[in-house]
């Protein structure tokens, strides 16, 4: 009985003493002079860093206007289309998320409030539709504000890559 303990304890501690198989970890990472990774693969599991919106107007220097990034629908189309960019060249879809975090700023046109409507007018477009049906598991919450001071919405996701 004693040899039976023994050897049942030494199971219980080589799993988190590191003596199993070893996870590959593989970065991705965006333009030199983004501080992080765009995404870490772990396994067959992908972590997509926060994305942000891209400007759906430029800024014009010449005629000394700032770049335009819209409401929160529009932000959330934007950062949906790039994380999906991001998925592509991994090998994933959309379809291969299982969690999204969803951090949205107050807007000011809507006396600091979050726009949750208009982050689900967006999300209803690549998430659960005839030609996408997936949806991820999901957290959204208002924050006090975003890295940048245009910024709506910042969206972070897990990826899986199943296995047939």
């Amino acid at each position: 009985m004693k040899v039976r303990n023994l050897l049942m304890a030494a199971a219980l501690v080589a799993v988190p003493c590191g003596m199993h198989a070893q996870t590959t970890v593989t970065r991705s990472y965006g333009p030199a002079t983004q501080r992080f990774a765009n995404a870490i693969w772990a396994g067959d599991t992908l972590y997509v860093a926060g994305q942000m919106a891209q400007p759906i107007k430029p800024a014009d220097k010449a005629a000394g206007t700032p770049a335009v990034y819209g409401d929160t629908e529009a932000q959330t189309m934007s950062v949906l289309t790039t994380i999906e960019k991001i998925l592509k060249a991994q090998g994933l879809t959309l379809g291969d998320i299982v969690q999204m975090d969803v951090f949205v700023a107050g807007d000011p046109a809507k006396d600091g409030k979050m726009d949750f409507a208009g982050l689900n007018a967006a999300y209803d477009k690549f998430f659960g539709t005839a030609e996408q049906p997936n949806k991820p598991v999901r957290a959204a919450m208002q924050v006090a504000a975003l890295a940048t001071p245009w910024g709506l919405v910042e969206i972070q996701v897990v990826a899986v890559r199943s296995k047939k």
